[in-house]
């Protein structure tokens, strides 16, 4: 029932008003996949940098967390470590003794996050933010106003989680914890997907926990269904800075997947899901991507992978191409490697629902890529790698012992 009062409230508030709309923001965007450490100092520091500096005020919102006194709490101290000047404020469902409604249309709550320098919010559920920041008619409440005046004038908007899937105009909203059923079974509106805040523009689609999870996979299906034709997918203790010129640079722990569909076709006559020629690229940390010109520049120290002597030979197959970062390491070894394409296969266990139904992932290295390493190879920028999907039978049972 909540989950569809959310989606309820979101969909009518999904377009922002014309004056939102209208005026290009001046501020940043600090986009985390979720999992982001205390000692991450990288990314806690970029924060109260964009917001100000040494005594910035950043608003926290724990709208999301389960436990927001907690959350907004450790949030409040992790960004005054570093020199911020952070606050709670106190806009949660969760949230004991308060009113949610009421509270988001406070108005001195609302000029709190309008002189802020910025604002946090925490992990959780993303469904409670758009519940809570939009009126049941869908308009905006005086927080929601709030927060992009802020961003407008050039304050910083951060998220981590939840707080980073409510940055594009479409989100996850409450989707199978498991990728697989998202590929086999499609995204459903109010479902799977609901509207998001759309920070970030109307033309990036943004997911997080995205390596460890192997979501890039459950992103396709989604951008495919909500024409998307860019997509964004940052991993755990990372985050995409997005500055007023487009420009994401990656920093923290790992880096991001950047999916590109603008050529890519799906045939609908054919069962199951299916894709030919998308674009799939890695970035890594230090690694920045245009989102209007479509440009990749490489890090600092970052070379031409030497072609003429490859690493790796023998042909490359992944059984698991959704497992824990298993798609970048599969991107490594392709492009240090004599061969052209990869392999990567995906399906669940014996004695699971519709287990004979799997996909088969092929990776190609074409004109247009580009590869870039360290001089040690243990950093790799990956770009442009063609990605083709096809659904495949998986006998059962597929192994035998001898």
């Amino acid at each position: 029932m909540l989950k569809r009062l959310c989606f309820a409230l979101a969909l009518a508030g999904a377009v922002v008003t014309g004056a939102a709309a209208a005026e290009a923001p001046k501020g940043s965007l600090v986009i985390i996949g979720g999992g982001l450490q205390a000692d991450n100092a990288a990314v806690w520091q970029k924060i109260v940098a964009l917001a100000g500096g040494k005594g910035a005020r950043i608003a926290v919102l724990a709208t999301a967390a389960g436990n927001p006194e907690r959350e907004g709490q450790l949030t409040v101290t992790n960004l005054n470590r570093h020199g911020a000047q952070a606050f709670v404020v106190p806009i949660a469902p969760r949230l004991a003794g308060r009113d949610v409604r009421k509270d988001a249309d406070d108005p001195a709550l609302a000029r709190a996050l309008a002189d802020a320098g910025g604002v946090f919010f925490t992990g959780g559920d993303q469904a409670r933010i758009t519940a809570a920041l939009r009126h049941p008619d869908g308009s905006n409440t005086a927080v929601l106003d709030a927060l992009w005046t802020l961003y407008r004038r050039g304050g910083v908007i951060a998220g981590t989680s939840a707080g980073a899937a409510i940055m594009s105009s479409t989100m996850f909203y409450d989707p199978p914890a498991e990728v697989l059923p998202v590929l086999k079974n499609g995204v459903v509106d109010g479902k799977d997907v609901a509207p998001g805040l759309g920070f970030i523009g109307d033309d990036v689609f943004v997911d997080q926990h995205l390596l460890v999870r192997g979501r890039f996979a459950r992103m396709l299906p989604a951008m495919l269904a909500k024409h998307y034709v860019l997509g964004l997918g940052i991993d755990e203790n990372t985050a995409a800075v997005i500055g007023p010129g487009r420009d994401v640079t990656m920093i923290g722990y790992r880096g991001a997947i950047v999916l590109e569909l603008a050529q890519a076709t799906s045939d609908k006559t054919q069962p199951g899901f299916n894709l030919a020629n998308a674009r799939i690229s890695y970035l890594d940390s230090g690694d920045r991507f245009n989102l209007a010109t479509r440009t990749f520049y490489p890090g600092p120290g970052k070379e031409r992978i030497n072609e003429a002597v490859p690493e790796h030979r023998p042909p490359i197959f992944y059984t698991d191409i959704l497992g824990n970062t298993t798609v970048v390491n599969l991107l490594e070894k392709l492009v240090d490697s004599d061969q052209q394409r990869a392999v990567g296969v995906a399906f669940d266990a014996p004695g699971s629902p519709m287990a004979e139904r799997g996909f088969e992932f092929t990776f190609t290295r074409m004109p247009d890529s580009g590869e870039f390493a360290t001089n040690r190879e243990d950093a790799f920028s990956i770009y442009r790698i063609r990605m083709d999907v096809r659904p495949v039978r998986v006998r059962q049972p597929f192994y035998t012992a001898e």
